[in-house]
Order: structure tokens, then sequence, then C-alpha cells
């Protein structure tokens, strides 16, 4: 059979399937044999050095390999509950075996068969020496030899008496029956596999060959290392996991290849009158790390091809003054700049720093959320569609059929990992191949970048404005709470605000978590009694968020206690304290947007967080991260040590390529491999027609749409 019909074949049509057992590998994505293949183990077992029954101890897990002396299949006390038992014997002793409620094994195992079995070694209950209990099993088919074939394509054993993966269970399949289908797919693997990975980076890389590759990492030579296999280190593996990498950077390349054959409807100038106009709006000098990105952005959307730039740095760096600059740029080009943000409260607030820096212009400035009025949504739709007004922000109401733009030019994304690709992607189409600027608070690990943004150019502000003091963070148990009021209240009465951040709004039986609205009330009558208490959280109508944020914002009230709605883009610059109620309940990235909220001034801020024991290890491995560095940069690559590329992210919507092979976290190493052998072979112009269409076949099927193209 041909190599790539033998690798398309459908599960269901393997021996020991059909369709019962190929539903359950669909659930898992698994659909033919390369699928199957490409799923490696979640961990490998040494079952194939044999210990002598008689040196065995308790703890251990060993392999045994002897004759069957008596096998028992006897009743206990539960009814309907059997043990099938088995005394096991070697030229140096005899041990039991044990399976719990597994009778079917009486017509399966019988005396004077040779057997192996792999299990932990334990005491018998109610002593009289050790026994395994559930041990693996595998019946010897030649009785006159017990040497393990190290060659899986010509036989051998295959549960037992070798280095045995391990597959995670799907549905009634059974690590067991994974690996027997496994081992027999392999058995009839082609003598020669089509290769995707070009030969020289093999031969460069020490790569073994792709069939080698799915030999050695489902059935290793015995002899390889137990822990170069369980950290997915051997050659073989290696081989795997650059392969995956490798064609989805190649795939990422060819999209960027292709979006720069786009040309923009409108090219961007800039001269004299253009400087002169982001002069007068610019309310204060930009940071260096500021202009160097501002220049990024505007050298990009002056070239022909359509920008697509990821713009990213830590709360308070000022992105939102570099991204309104580059739209000012766009305006004065004769084009529409739209401004998405996550949420209405975000984009309202855009919309009133907007309004505020163009005042003494002529550039009309409007908003459309999910909760505009009927009536003022069809004057702004008529606006947008006339060209009349020229900064647009808004929430995902942008995306809607009716949203219509006379000259979109560019598109700027605020906190964009909270956007589905698909949003992202139609709001793009809604001009000739505009600048696309997506921003985040949430700075991107470098293995991530080279993924969910791999089709982006980066620009980062790693500085902050001047003037602002790092934000003194602490953590304290709830014995400590009194001091740290006390702490709050000499803020208030300098005349700063605090947050209070609850994790919950409305206090749950099941849940011992303090609650927002139950303790707004508590802290405004017996802790904050001469202060204004403020409530804020998400179940709140929306003209009661913003009456209450807007209040918040213009000094109405001290405190404001709220969930984690605040999170995102709130700016008030007098708020000095932040405290944090069950901050072991929070991920890294949101309590240190939560943190960001304060230290917006030149005033001292401190965050204080409240954690109830006992706390697990990864969330103590949270908080002190968060009490020793205020980078968001450095706090993002410990979030994703922590967490894990899955997490980090939340949800496949946000974009995140699901590989089935490598694993950002372990794997970085690899992934920045793949990215500089792709990139420096689409720069030589060597990549073959044949690996071309390999690569976007390949990437659209396990990745489909990755970023905002």
């Amino acid at each position: 059979m041909p190599t790539a019909e033998f690798l398309q074949k459908p599960l269901q049509f393997l021996k020991g399937v059909g369709p019962r057992r190929a539903s359950d590998f669909a659930r898992a994505n698994l659909v033919n044999v390369e699928d199957l293949l490409c799923r490696l183990p979640v961990r490998y077992e040494n079952r194939g050095q044999v210990a002598p029954i008689a040196s065995i101890r308790e703890g251990q897990k060993r392999t045994l390999v002897g004759e069957v002396l008596n096998c028992t299949l006897r009743p206990t006390r539960r009814s309907g509950f059997r043990i099938f038992e088995v005394l096991l014997g070697d030229d140096s002793g005899a041990i039991r075996a044990v399976w719990l409620n597994q009778p079917f094994l009486k017509d399966v195992i019988c005396v004077r068969q040779r057997i192996v079995l792999y299990g932990l070694v334990e005491v018998r209950r109610g002593g009289g020496g050790l026994q395994l209990t559930n041990p693996k099993y595998e019946i010897v088919q030649n009785e006159t030899s017990t040497e393990i074939t190290d060659d899986v394509v010509e036989g051998g054993m295959i549960h037992t008496g070798r280095i045995v993966p391990v597959y995670e269970k799907i549905g009634s399949l059974t690590p067991k029956i994974q690996r027997r289908l496994v081992y027999d797919v392999l058995r009839d693997l082609p003598k020669e596999l089509s290769d995707s990975l070009p030969e020289e980076i093999c031969g460069r890389l020490s790569l073994p060959s792709r069939r080698q590759a799915f030999l050695r990492t489902h059935f290793p030579r015995n002899g390889t290392s137990l822990d170069l296999l369980n950290e997915y280190h051997t050659p073989a593996q290696v081989r795997m996991i650059f392969e995956e990498f490798f064609l989805f950077q190649l795939g990422v390349q060819l999209g960027r290849r292709q979006m720069s054959l786009e040309t923009k409807a409108t090219m961007i100038q800039v001269d004299d009158r253009i400087r002169d106009s982001a002069r007068r709006v610019l309310p204060f000098k930009l940071t260096s790390g500021q202009r160097n990105a501002l220049k990024e952005i505007v050298d990009d959307m002056q070239r022909g091809r359509p920008m697509n730039r990821l713009l990213q740095g830590d709360v308070g760096s000022g992105k939102t003054i570099v991204a309104l600059l580059a739209g000012l740029v766009a305006i004065e080009n004769g084009l529409q700049v739209v401004f998405m943000a996550p949420t209405e409260i975000l984009a309202e607030q855009h919309e009133r720093y907007l309004r505020r820096l163009l005042k003494q212009s002529k550039l009309q400035v409007v908003a459309l959320t999910g909760s505009t009025p009927t009536p003022l949504r069809r004057k702004i739709l008529a606006s947008i569609a006339s060209g009349e007004a020229k900064f647009v922000v808004g929430t995902h109401a942008l995306v809607q059929e009716n949203v219509t733009f006379r000259s979109l030019g560019l598109v700027v994304i605020d906190e964009q990992h909270r956007f589905g690709v698909a949003q992202r992607s139609t709001l793009r189409q809604k001009g000739h191949h505009p600048d696309v600027l997506v921003m985040t608070a949430t700075p991107i690990p470098r293995t991530l970048s080279l993924t969910a943004y791999g089709d982006l150019d980066v620009s980062a502000i790693r500085d902050v404005p001047p003037g602002r003091l790092p934000i003194k963070t602490q953590m304290y148990s709830d014995s400590e709470r009194e001091n740290i009021y006390e702490a709050v209240r000499k803020e208030l009465r300098k005349g700063r605000q605090a947050y209070i951040i609850y994790p919950l709004v409305e206090e749950s039986e099941k849940i011992d978590l303090k609650a927002a609205t139950e303790m707004a009330e508590y802290l405004s009558n017996a802790v904050f009694p001469e202060q204004r208490v403020g409530l804020l959280h998400g179940r709140m109508h929306q003209d009661l968020k913003d009456d209450v944020m807007g209040g918040f914002s213009r000094g109405a009230y001290d405190v404001l206690v709220s969930t984690s709605v605040v999170e995102v883009g709130v700016d008030v610059p007098n708020a000095s304290v932040m405290v944090i109620e069950h901050a072991e309940r929070f991920g890294l990235s949101q309590l240190h947007q939560l943190r960001g909220r304060v230290g917006r001034s030149s005033h001292q801020s401190y965050c204080y967080l409240f954690y109830k024991s006992p706390v697990s290890d990864q969330a103590r491995a949270r908080l002190d991260v968060l009490t020793q560095t205020t980078d968001g940069f450095l706090i993002a690559e410990q979030d994703l040590r922590l967490r894990g590329p899955g997490d980090f992210f939340g949800t496949r919507q946000s974009g995140m390529p699901m590989f089935s092979v490598g694993d950002l976290l372990r794997d970085q190493a690899i992934m920045e491999k793949a990215y500089h052998e792709a990139l420096a072979l689409m720069k030589s112009g060597a990549i073959t027609p044949n690996l071309e269409e390999d690569s976007k076949a390949i990437w659209k099927k396990r990745y489909g749409l990755v970023g905002v193209g």
C-alpha cells in the first residue's frame, strides 16, 4: 500500500477497532493512522528488567517471568465480587498475584503457562508474604524462550518484558488496547515513508527518519534511557516534535508571505503637517519605549502592505497613547480608525480619553457598544458609513453585519486575547486590507509569541512613564486583617482612594469565599464608616456600572468594592491601594492586572494580598512571584511555567494552536529551533512545491485560523 494511503487509512478499518472504538478515537481528534502515530504516550515504564522472585521487596515495581503453578477464582463477602489468584514460580521461589473482580482471567491464564507479570509488590493483607495486585500480564507464546525481541517490526512482547508506552485512556480504549493497535500498525508500516522534513535539515540536526521516529517513539529499544523518554528528549521524540513545530512555523511564514502580497487601498504618508497635528494632542513627552514602538508602527503603516503588528506592554506603560497617535496618522490620510475593547467600561473609557485629547480638533469620536440605545445607534451607524465618524470605539458590537465603513484604514484591538479569532478576522474584513494593531497588557512569553502570534510583528514597551514608583506588594493571612485596614485608612486620610476586590458577587453556601455584595455593606458600616464605599460587579446594569465607575473616577467614592471586572483598563490615578481578598483563587496574570489599577501616578502605591490557609503549593508560588517583582514580562514567563500554555490563554477561542505532539512549555527550545529553520528556508527560497503544499494542508487541518488574519 502506498505511504500516503496507508497513513490516511481510517482507524475504523483497522483490525480490532470498528465503529464504536473509532467513535471514541474521533472524540480525541484521532481519525486516521497518521493521527494515531502522531499521538505520544503519556509516559513510559521499563517492564524489561526481569527480577528473580526471591529478590523482590515491598514497594518495588518489578517484571517477573515464571510458570503458573496454581490458579483459583475465589468468592468474597461482597456479592458478585470475586478474586482471581495465581501462584507464579521461577527457579528462585514463588509469589502470588491477584486480580480484583476480573473473573474472565480464569479463561485466559491457566496452570503450566509461562507468563510475564509487571506491577507493584505489596504485603498481603493479614500478612502471609508478598503479592502483586492487578499486575500487567502477558502470556509467553514460545515456552522455550523468554528472550525479549528488540525490533518491534519482527515481533516480541508488547505489554511487558520491555520498555512499554503508556497511553492516556480514551473512552473504552484502555492503554493496553491502544498499545496493541499501535504495535499492529507499526508492524505494517511501509519500509519507505515520505518525509516532510528536508534531508538537509534532518542531517544537520541529526534527526532520524520519520519511520524510525514512529518506531522508536512508541516502542523504544531496550536500554534507552527511561529519563530521556519521560522527558520526551530521545532523538525519535525530538524528531516528531520538531516536525510538528516546523510545519506549523512554515505555515505561518507562508501566511505572512501571502499577506505581504496584499496591497492597501491608501498609501500612508507622514509629513510635517501630520507631525504637528500629533504634537498638538500629545499631553506629555513620550518615553523611549513609546517612541520606539510608535516609530515601528508608523514605519509599518507607510509600507504598501497591510500592517499586522502586536504591541505589548506592561500595565500603565502607555500603549493607548501610542495607538491614538497611530490612529491620528491614519485619519490625517483620510482614513477611519476602529478601536475595539473587550468591555463596555473600557470602551467608554477609551472614548472619553480620545475626546479629551482631540477636543481641540474637529475629529468626530463615536462609541458603539451592545447597550447603545437604538436611536443613537442608527445615528452612529450612519456617521460611520458616511465616513464622518473618524475614530470609532466599541466592543464586539463593531463586528455586526450592519456596521459598514467608508474607508477603514486602521484596526486597533485592545486586550486582544479576550476576542475570538473569528471576531478579529471579521473586523479586519470591514476594510480593504487595513492596517491591524493588536495590543495586550499581558506580556506574551516568547515561545507563545512564536505560536499564537507568529503571524504578527511585535513591538514592546518595556519602560513606564517617569515618576512612577514600583507598587509595594505584600501578602497576609486573615489574622493580620485589622493592621491592613488601618494601612488603608492611612492612605484614605491622605485623600487617596482604594480598591477592595472579591472573587464572588454573592456568597455561596458551598464555597467559603467572601462576596462583594455582603462585604461592601460590612466595610461601609463597620470598617470605613467615615468613607464613601461604592460597589461594582459584572451583574449590574450597564448604566449603574457607568455611574459607579464614573463616580469613583471623579472621587465621589473613597473605596470601590468590586469583583475582577476592574481587571482591565480602568484608570484612576488617585487610587493608591489595592486589596485582593482570597488572592490564592486568582491567576498570576490576573493578579498582576488587578494590581496595575494602582500605581498610575507619582504617589507610592500598595497592593495587599489576603489569603486563606491552607494554600496549595502552586497558589503560594503565584503569590510569591507577585511579591517579588512588578515586571509584567517576567511575571508572564513565570505564569507560563506555573499554568502551562492552555491555561495562560484560557480557551481555544483565543487562537492558541493545539499541538498533538509538542508541548509549548516543555519544548520551548525545539520551537525556537523550528522557527529559525522555517524562517531560513523561506528566505533561501528553497522550499519545494510539495513541501509548501504539505505544510498548507497540515497547517489548515491541525491549526486553522491563528492570529488576526
